[in-house]
């Protein structure tokens, strides 16, 4: 697989008891692992709007560079669809502005993409009234990363557009040239989607996919009346690249296959089981997630 591979900082953020590395750490670490690039986690502790003035991005941006690390995305967090029971507070404009931010920041780094997301569906309004509210807010946030030659890419996160099929038709009806997919194989493996078809369809219209791996682990509540157990939904555990469930490198080839040239990221977004005899979030763990990532994709034909 010849396309540019990605380490997320998210990874190393410590948020889910692992070790915390700074971002300029992190950097240095993406840069000896051998990836071609980062995306960078738009919120503290690593790179908050609040934090970076010009000259910090200058010389973030100048270590970017110093460690070859040429392609970078900014991941941002939002929630488009946030407090529609509060009518006169302007979340809208608020998040339009955070995701205008962040497009600037991204010209200031170098970086070409900036990732949001969509709303989580909110009882407080209709389906259809939160399908219109996300379309005409991407296509405002999209005219204003336009200005600095920005992509806004939405991941398949979030309740709104998460099916394949209704992300396709989002980034259809938004129609701004660099409003495109970050699409994901992580939620329609849960989905049970045909992952190959899924990205045949989605391969055109994205910019960036980023590889997470998980086994499934059944869950169960003990029920004493009838003497057994009531299945609820199983968790899904973290685990190395090319492990799990999720049929990455058909994903990966249904993409290429419909004509996708992004990039690829990796990321570590929640517990891991230890496989390095040092701890699940000890650094020594994390670094062998991380290089078992670069192995398994450079396998990929």
């Amino acid at each position: 697989m010849k396309l540019p591979a990605l380490l997320h900082s998210v990874s190393y953020a410590g948020f889910w008891g692992q070790t915390r590395l700074s971002l300029d750490d992190f950097i240095d670490k993406a840069g000896d692992l051998g990836y071609d690039g980062v995306m960078l986690t738009a919120k503290r502790p690593h790179l908050s709007i609040l934090d970076f003035d010009a000259a910090a991005r200058s010389q973030l941006r100048s270590r970017l560079e110093r460690r070859n690390l040429r392609h970078v995305v900014i991941a941002g967090y939002n929630n488009l669809t946030a407090d529609l029971e509060h009518g006169d507070i302007p979340h809208r404009e608020i998040q339009i502005h955070y995701i205008g931010e962040l497009a600037r920041l991204a010209r200031d780094l170098g970086a070409s993409i900036v990732r949001i997301f969509t709303g989580y569906e909110n009882p407080a309004s209709t389906y259809t009234a939160q399908w219109n509210l996300i379309v005409s807010t991407l296509r405002e946030c999209a005219r204003r990363a336009a200005e600095y030659g920005v992509i806004l890419g939405v991941q398949n996160h979030h309740d709104i557009a998460c099916g394949f099929e209704s992300q396709f038709d989002l980034i259809n009806a938004v129609n701004e040239s660099n409003c495109r997919a970050l699409f994901d194989a992580w939620a329609p493996a849960l989905h049970g989607a045909d992952l190959a078809a899924a990205a045949r369809l989605m391969g055109p219209v994205t910019a960036h996919t980023t590889v997470a791996c998980y086994e499934r682990r059944p869950r169960y509540a003990y029920d004493a009346q009838v003497i057994n157990y009531t299945p609820h939904t199983p968790y899904v555990q973290a685990v190395p690249a090319g492990e799990g469930f999720i049929d990455n490198a058909a994903f990966l080839a249904g993409l290429c296959a419909s004509g996708f040239t992004g990039s690829v990221g990796y990321e570590m977004c929640s517990p891991l089981l230890d496989r390095s005899g040092k701890g699940a979030g000890s650094i020594e763990n994390l670094d062998l997630y991380a290089r078992r990532f670069l192995e398994y994709f450079e396998s990929l034909p």
